[in-house]
């Protein structure tokens, strides 16, 4: 009896781009604050209406992609450390350190929090944030058929070529401004020192 595998129908060119095109995304997201991009897989089919998009859906849309935009963003500018009780305090990233969202607690006026000021990198990192969160935002299904439906079938090299681009020159630039914060969103490990980071 033959083998199901042999008989296995062969893939279209549109199934090829969908898949490459999804390779590339899937990528993209992994240097992305993980809330964000769950926030917004979750709600951006419900509000572009899984791409028949009227005038509301694309203004919802719209705030949606701006907002988890800022949230890439702000995500590169925080950062957190442990006490001496084993709990994980978050801040903001300053001139001067860690801003601790309880400043009120007597443990942060015994750690240095001078180490986790604010660097040069911080602007490269919030800034490739963005861009690679508007690679997959507007490269999502969803909002391709919502913001610009002609967009799929006229320009099917760009939608290939453009996450691996993006994606390539991303890593490049995260490897030459290395990124040790553990700020909202990003996975916490705790054999990682922030002090250590690239000023």
């Amino acid at each position: 009896m033959p083998s199901k595998s042999n008989n296995s129908p062969p893939t279209t060119p549109t199934q090829t781009l969908a898949q490459s095109t999804l390779t590339g995304i899937g990528n993209l997201v992994k240097l992305l604050p993980t809330g964000t991009v769950f926030l917004f897989q979750f709600l951006n089919p419900l509000l572009t209406n899984n791409g028949k998009c009227h005038a509301i859906n694309k203004y919802l849309s719209s705030i949606l992609i701006a907002f988890c935009g800022f949230s890439c963003c702000f995500a590169s500018f925080t950062d957190s450390y442990i006490d001496t009780q084993g709990n994980t305090h978050y801040g903001i990233a300053t001139k001067k350190g860690l801003w601790p969202n309880n400043s009120s607690s007597d443990d942060s006026s015994t750690q240095d929090l001078s180490m986790y000021k604010l660097r040069f990198g911080d602007f490269v990192h919030a800034f490739f944030a963005l861009i690679v969160f508007a690679v997959v935002a507007l490269l999502d299904p969803n909002s391709v058929e919502c913001f610009y439906p002609s967009f799929e079938s006229t320009q099917k090299i760009l939608l290939m070529a453009l996450p691996p681009v993006i994606g390539a020159v991303s890593s490049s630039i995260f490897v030459l401004f290395p990124n040790n914060r553990h700020g909202i969103g990003y996975p916490f490990s705790q054999n990682s020192n922030p002090s250590s980071s690239s000023p």
